[in-house]
């Protein structure tokens, strides 16, 4: 075992200390190559070093490199080490924690880190939560929940509101959740790519009136696209007046709840029924790391509780979980540790100084684009990401300007300094850059605003000299083409 675990961390830190020198994105060809992966069930073993080359040497650096300091596309996840080595721990312990019975210390230890969620929401008492996989899974328990609270047996005229900038996520959560597509209302957006409160009120009304049944409010905190925050207190009215639950997806946002820009952006996430957090995004955890925090705990129980015969009792203590008993996992892998060992090795001091880094950083860029000429910030920063274009004379508002904002981002990208990514919002291709990783610092950005700016002067110099082709595949950010 000590052979093993000595063998992988030789690579592992090899693999760590050269990340900043890394490609920012080198998978070319992965299509040929993942189809020669293709094997039968292996009757035979293979010697581990050899297994551990074939990973390091080439499955590995096949990918976006999204520990990078370079990457701030998409959302970044920073895969923080020490939970690298807190999941080590859980795997090879392997104990259960569906049932509070089997591990009680160790179901503790989650429900701690559950509640210092709850607390830095400003969730009352009563509240609590789940860990999950990631976003995605938390909004669909949030929807299944909301659908329990809300509505009767026979739910189909039920309706739910989510701006047209919202995670796709919440439109999977109600159709999993056994919504026909039509009962999801998108709400147009405002200049700043908020939910206007007022189109919401009105879709409300109309589907009232129609006899159908509003149950739920999803609102933004930090969206993909723009990283736009809805106006949360009017939203929270709004549910309020309505009777509607309102669930607050900020699978990227809220954790900068621990900074004090961060809070003064978000408030208004108190009033929450349910709030979608992501430890693999703004806590810098490993990818596989979500929350689902909720104001009243019951209410999940409402909806996950059943019994069987062959199942050990459940807790009657208010302050005791089964988390078997609150969300859809019967078995499940102990997640809290990689959540609990960061922060109880360094404190949410740490945290706190590392998200506030990444608030001032993004608010230099947008200050550095906005002073390039012929580039217009279209998406400010609330938080850590931010939209931009180029918008040279005489190129027309609409394909043109698409394109050469495609071709931008290509050229930013073949620079392999930095990794950004695009994104259609209000029918404009924009530029988004966020800015995250706990590896990301000054030198990062500043090398970004640098590929930013020399980019743009090509791609401008090309304009003169005649029409731009359009990018193809193989120069956006993950492109497998083989050519």
């Amino acid at each position: 075992m000590r052979e093993m675990v000595e063998l992988a961390m030789d690579r592992i830190v090899r693999h760590i200390e050269s990340l900043p020198e890394q490609p920012m994105h080198a998978t070319r060809g992965g299509k040929r190559v993942a189809r020669s992966l293709r094997e039968p069930l292996p009757e035979r073993g293979v010697p581990y070093e050899k297994l551990l080359r074939k990973l390091f040497g080439k499955l590995i650096p096949m990918s976006l490199n999204t520990a990078s300091p370079g990457y701030m596309g998409y959302i970044p996840g920073g895969g923080l080490f020490h939970a690298a080595v807190a999941d080590l721990i859980a795997d090879a312990v392997n104990r259960y924690v569906g049932v509070f019975q089997a591990a009680p210390l160790l179901v503790q230890i989650e429900a701690n880190v559950i509640a210092w969620f709850c607390a830095m929401l400003g969730l009352p008492e009563g509240s609590g939560g789940i860990l999950t996989t990631g976003g995605s899974l938390a909004n669909l328990v949030a929807v299944i929940t909301a659908r329990r609270e809300r509505l009767p047996p026979d739910f189909l005229r039920g309706t739910l509101y989510a701006s047209e900038e919202a995670h796709h996520s919440v439109t999977k959560a109600a159709l999993l959740a056994g919504f026909p597509p039509e009962a999801v209302r998108e709400i147009p957006v405002d200049g700043r790519f908020r939910m206007r409160v007022d189109a919401a009120a009105e879709a409300v009304a109309r589907d009232r009136a129609r006899g159908l049944s509003p149950f739920l409010l999803v609102a933004s905190a930090g969206t993909t696209g723009t990283g736009a925050i809805d106006d949360l207190p009017a939203l929270a009215g709004l549910a309020e007046a309505e009777r509607l639950w309102l669930h607050v997806d900020a699978a990227y946002g809220g954790f900068f709840a621990l900074t004090e820009r961060g809070r003064a952006a978000m408030r208004g996430i108190e009033r929450a029924d349910s709030v979608t957090l992501d430890p693999h995004k703004s806590l810098f955890l490993p990818y596989g790391t979500g929350c689902l925090a909720v104001r009243d705990r019951e209410a999940l129980r409402r909806a996950h509780a059943l019994s069987a015969s062959y199942m050990p009792p459940m807790q009657a203590e208010d302050d005791l979980v089964d988390f078997c008993a609150i969300s859809p996992e019967l078995s499940r892998d102990a997640r809290g540790l990689r959540v609990w060992l960061p922060l109880k090795m360094h404190g949410a001091s740490v945290f706190r100084a590392e998200l506030d880094e990444k608030l001032t950083l993004a608010r230099g860029a947008a200050g550095a684009l906005r002073q390039m000429a012929h580039l217009e910030v279209v998406a400010e920063p609330e938080l850590s990401l931010l939209a931009f274009r180029a918008r040279p004379p005489g190129v027309d508002d609409g394909p043109a300007l698409d394109a050469l904002n495609r071709r931008l981002l290509a050229r930013v990208n073949a620079k392999q300094r930095v990794l950004l990514t695009g994104v259609v919002a209000g029918g404009r291709f924009l530029l988004r850059m966020c800015i995250l990783s706990f590896r990301t610092h000054a030198d990062r950005v500043d090398a970004a605003l640098a590929d930013v700016a020399s980019s743009l002067a090509e791609v401008l110099g090309e304009l003169r000299d005649g029409p731009l082709s359009p990018a193809r595949e193989g120069d956006q950010p993950g492109g497998t083409d083989d050519d």
